[in-house]
């Protein structure tokens, strides 16, 4: 196996194994079950217009200015979203923590590091999907997120979905799935399967936060990340 692929299931927790009989392949951008994989071409939907650059420009300095709710009282910074705003991929997580607050950007501590391991996996570079979550703004103490603070970001991230028009999300975490599918049910019940969100096919995981904690439950993350990328090949036909 590639040892770029090893690196990568290793810090996932997934043990890989090799048939020693079988001779060595090329190394591959897909990893593990290459034939379901998304190859690295076809990751974004459409070519930004001119007009979605405005519209990005006007959302993203609404989210910074924004005082909906009391979170803007405490934050450093609103956490507006990175990544590709042309992703066949959007991965959307609960709040910001206090690195994200620091820094302005989703998912960049240590379990950042771990999603950026767990895209990669599938072939997918951090930079190739776009990374938004259900609040902008850190709560305190990093708390749950209140019901009328989730409520008052709503339209934000319904816009930045809009804009962006994945062809798959990827809820990662409690917090995330339960306001997205209007559910409270825990994660475990709602991954493994397909929901849907304003159209777009649903894929539910757990937070890399968790499977820190967790590491158990790593192998079902990537059973869910290979589903997730089953259904972007599907949709590309490829």
């Amino acid at each position: 196996m590639d040892p770029l692929a090893l690196r990568y299931l290793n810090a996932m927790g997934i043990q890989a194994w090799a048939d020693r009989n079988r001779p060595p392949t090329p190394a591959r951008p897909a990893f593990i079950d290459a034939d379901v994989l998304p190859g690295m071409d076809g990751l974004s939907t459409a070519v930004p217009t001119s007009d979605d650059e405005s519209e990005w420009a006007a959302l993203e300095a609404e989210v910074r200015a924004c005082t909906r709710c009391d979170l803007h009282r405490s934050r450093k910074q609103a956490v507006f979203g990175a990544g590709n705003r042309r992703a066949g991929l959007m991965v959307i997580g609960e709040a910001p923590g206090a690195e994200e607050d620091a820094q302005g950007l989703p998912f960049v501590g240590r379990a950042g590091q771990l999603l950026n391991e767990m895209l990669a996996a599938i072939g997918l570079p951090r930079e190739a999907v776009y990374i938004a979550n259900i609040l902008k703004s850190r709560p305190p103490g990093n708390r749950d997120p209140l019901p009328e603070e989730a409520a008052a970001c709503a339209d934000f991230l319904r816009r930045q979905l809009a804009l962006v028009r994945p062809r798959v999300i990827l809820a990662v975490g409690r917090i995330a799935a339960q306001q997205l599918l209007a559910s409270e049910q825990r994660v475990g019940a709602l991954r493994g399967r397909v929901h849907e969100y304003a159209g777009i096919p649903l894929v539910v995981t757990y937070h890399p936060s968790y499977l820190l904690r967790t590491p158990g439950d790593k192998r079902k993350a990537w059973e869910d990340l290979l589903l997730a990328a089953r259904l972007l090949r599907q949709d590309s036909g490829r």
